[in-house]
């Protein structure tokens, strides 16, 4: 009975399994089938056009690697610093458990709700300062997607830290080393592969967010470098062309779809592979 019940189970789970996957691969394919079509030279030199013109994403290309640039630049000190203090100096404090509270809400936070929040903190006291010079810009959804990497690292960086072993530590400390050296070039070296994983997912997730950019970064169909001005994003361009009736912004959406699933697709492995090499040391 024993046997039976465990087969009727795993029949369950190999089929919910099988559910899962049958949908990803559905989706993988449409979006290499259309997105293929689109893609070539073009698609990375050209600037968004208008309707009925052919033309590419490279403005769009430019602005979400300015804005995840700007955010990794922000986020990723901010949220290391904030591991470190969580697992070397908070571990067992009734702050730290506060803090990873809030870190674990901020961590499953509808993204909309954190462009909300830039656009109401940030882009309306800046406008009014500014006499409305200032409004939509890049440096907003840089912010924005800052606010969605702290949270991965924070938890990433915590978890890494509180897995080497105890040991590790207090051979340091018997040595004579100080607490923050131990800290930053024993233990954090240690869990240097899990950081950088943790960093590399937290890319992966803001790669791509489409609706705190809408009330942020806005959009441009034109080339901006400028960090104070509304600039292109795949993922917003992705959505404008998707939901528009023209057949060639179409084909650009897909195109545009595609290469973001590749990036993240190839962010995953990398953090794979960083972990594998790391365990077999």
């Amino acid at each position: 009975m024993r046997a039976f019940k465990n087969g009727i189970a795993m029949v369950f789970a190999c089929a919910a399994t099988g559910f899962g996957l049958l949908w990803l691969v559905w989706i993988l394919i449409t979006t290499v089938v259309n997105g293929a079509a689109a893609l070539g030279p073009a698609l990375f030199t050209e600037m968004t056009p208008p309707p009925g013109t052919p033309g590419g994403l490279a403005n769009a290309f430019y602005g979400s690697l300015l804005m995840s640039a700007l955010a990794l630049l922000v986020g990723t000190p901010i949220g290391l610093m904030a591991g470190v203090w969580l697992a070397e100096f908070a571990r067992h404090t009734r702050l730290g458990m506060v803090v990873r509270f809030i870190n674990d809400i901020l961590l499953s936070a509808p993204s909309i709700v954190l462009g909300l929040f830039i656009y109401t903190a940030f882009i309306l006291p800046v406008s009014a300062l500014t006499n409305h010079q200032v409004g939509f810009s890049a440096l907003a959804g840089g912010l924005t997607l800052a606010l969605l990497v702290i949270p991965v690292v924070v938890r990433t960086t915590d978890e890494m830290l509180q897995l080497q072993p105890g040991t590790l530590r207090e051979a340091a400390l018997a040595l004579g080393v100080p607490q923050w050296k131990m800290t930053l070039q024993i233990v954090l070296r240690a869990a240097r592969a899990g950081v950088v994983t943790g960093i590399l997912l937290a890319l992966a997730r803001i790669t791509g967010e489409t609706a705190p950019l809408l009330f942020t970064a806005f959009g441009n169909q034109f080339w901006s470098s400028d960090l104070l001005k509304p600039i292109a994003s795949v993922p917003v361009v992705v959505f404008q062309y998707a939901m528009s009736p023209f057949e060639d912004w179409h084909a650009l959406a897909w195109a545009g779809a595609l290469v973001l699933t590749l990036f993240v697709l190839t962010l995953s492995l990398l953090s794979r592979l960083i972990l594998l090499r790391d365990r077999s040391y």
